[in-house]
């Protein structure tokens, strides 16, 4: 459990309407609702991404559309974080809809982009968030996606815009929401009977699904439900297509992608020459800024409309046969290559120095960090293969998306499942670069499992936790993410929950201290009050520096 996720009743600036089950659902969105939405869509994406990359079979089968939307909404994500304070909700929306179209990527990124830029400019005309402004915004985006796009094909994420907008009817917003989900649920299973090459595969579409999954997330933001993960609807999925069963072989060999600076009057000349170019054609964008996506075999020709009408940058050109090769062939690029590159996130200056004396590259996490950043940081180590030890649950889904797309770029990278910063320095302890490197991966992920973690931090509001209620500036002792333990005192939280880990058995209890005044003279007393209690174990204190838990705890 993350501290700043829990929040109390009173903690809640909404303006519910209370229901006979107690659930809160909203009557309108405002910038706080909208910020959730987004969020929420993030985390659920990030969830379903392999699920929807083991889907996408159209227009090409390069297992990418879930990777793509987590990205992009990852873009529209961080823009809003900076926005937080600011309770203008069309400003978030829009700043959402910048996000989006700066970090879209491939078809299904784009045209969401395009979809969420809709919306935006539905808030706006009609502020307030009510029922009658999400239904015409659902309503904006479904045109403005189909505008869009240069030749729309029915049973894709078009169709299930369309039906979201044409099912968004009721007085109420929870009636508007769940009718655009029931009816974008419909049109999903109806997919596989519109495009012949989802039924051969036994599939829906994957940007369909995507679109879904950020409806629902709607759906739970108003409703005040948390979403529940659905199995793909209508028939049962026969069999996951491999790239190289579901390739064309008659279509274009390029997937071209740039935003574009142009005055928005040179874009319908740019659009008519990209068409006759190619295909899966879309240019979205407005205001001077645009972003442009064209499948077409003649690469040269894409990037000089582009020239012809504005300034292309963020060129991304992907050649859809490397998707069928085996991702461990990689394009020599005359830079000079080690065998394997360890990537370790690490929120303290202790940690990073200890992870790097024992080999590792060290990504500084003293915030959310960004699938984008670490992709970045993938391609810049400059090793035959990458391994990354993320600290969290929410690094550890970043670590994935990202990993997901380097593999794209054929990459060979491998994502530990490490969630603690224990964890990470239990499988760096065990990390041998000369050794073959599966043995070595087994070695480093038996060591993280095989080590249980804790945490000690403090409430900072009113809440309810798996141990019971806990007031504001009381201690919280977590296992395993979730808290065990409640009170006044840190020594006494702390102890207990090191007692509580090791009474499942351990040689190993590693203490990490915080930065915070005081951390450091913590771990001492706790370490001695456990060697005192358990003079059977091993205890280790490590000056870690971490901002956010003045200790942390492992037992291995």
């Amino acid at each position: 459990m993350q501290l700043g996720k829990a929040t109390s009743l009173a903690d809640q600036h909404w303006r519910p309407q209370m229901q006979a089950n107690l659930q809160f659902v909203l009557d309108h969105l405002d910038a706080r609702a909208a910020r959730r939405w987004a969020v929420q869509s993030l985390a659920q994406l990030s969830d379903q991404r392999a699920d929807i990359d083991g889907s996408n079979v159209f227009p090409v089968a390069d297992n990418d559309t879930g990777t793509n939307l987590v990205l992009t909404v990852e873009a529209g994500v961080a823009a809003v974080e900076g926005t937080m304070g600011q309770e203008d909700m069309p400003a978030l929306v829009s700043a959402f809809a910048h996000g989006t179209l700066l970090g879209a990527r491939g078809n299904s990124g784009v045209i969401l982009s395009q979809m969420v830029r809709g919306w935006a400019e539905a808030f706006t005309d009609q502020p307030g968030g009510g029922p009658r402004a999400v239904s015409a915004a659902l309503r904006r985006g479904a045109d403005q996606a189909y505008a869009a796009v240069s030749r729309p094909v029915e049973g894709t994420m078009l169709s299930i815009a369309r039906a979201a907008a044409d099912g968004a009817d009721g007085s109420t917003l929870a009636e508007v929401v769940e009718g655009a989900v029931t009816a974008a649920r419909a049109a999903l299973a109806r997919t596989p009977h519109q495009l012949e090459v989802l039924a051969r595969a036994g599939v829906v579409d994957a940007g369909g699904r995507g679109l879904l999954v950020v409806l629902e997330a709607l759906a739970a933001t108003v409703s005040g439900r948390r979403p529940v993960r659905r199995g793909r609807p209508g028939t049962a999925r026969l069999w996951r297509p491999a790239a190289d069963q579901c390739v064309r072989t008659d279509g274009p060999a390029y997937e071209v992608m740039y935003l574009l600076d142009a005055v928005d009057a040179d874009v319908p000349a740019l659009r008519a020459r990209l068409d006759h170019l190619g295909e899966s054609l879309v240019v979205v964008g407005g205001g001077g800024l645009w972003n442009v996506h064209v499948h077409t075999d003649d690469v040269g020709a894409a990037l000089e409309a582009g020239i012809a009408a504005g300034r292309p940058h963020r060129v991304k050109v992907t050649r859809f046969a490397d998707h069928a090769v085996d991702a461990g062939r990689r394009p020599a690029t005359g830079v000079q290559r080690a065998p394997v590159a360890v990537l370790a996130l690490a929120q303290g200056t202790g940690l990073s120095v200890l992870l790097q004396a024992h080999g590792a590259g060290v990504v500084r996490s003293t915030g959310r960090v960004s699938s984008g950043e670490l992709l970045e940081v993938m391609r810049a180590a400059h090793a035959d293969s990458v391994v990354v030890l993320p600290d969290d649950g929410e690094s550890l889904a970043a670590a994935q998306v990202a990993a997901a797309a380097a593999r794209q770029e054929g990459l060979r990278v491998a994502v530990l499942p490490t969630r603690a910063a224990v964890q990470v320095l239990a499988a760096i302890a065990v990390h041998d670069p000369a050794g073959p490197r599966v043995e070595d991966l087994v070695r480093m992920s038996a060591a993280a499992a095989a080590t249980r973690h804790g945490a000690i931090t403090t409430a900072g509001v009113d809440a309810l936790t798996s141990a019971g209620w806990c007031r504001a500036g009381q201690v919280l002792g977590l296992v395993d993410a979730d808290v065990v333990e409640v009170g006044d005192d840190l020594v006494e939280v702390a102890v207990a929950v090191a007692t509580r880990m090791l009474a499942a058995g351990g040689e190993l209890l590693t203490l990490v201290s915080g930065r915070s005044t005081g951390a450091g003279e913590l771990a001492e007393v706790v370490a001695t009050r456990m060697r005192r209690a358990r003079r059977d174990i091993e205890v280790c204190v490590v000056d870690g520096g971490q901002p956010v838990h003045p200790l942390l705890l492992g037992v291995e």
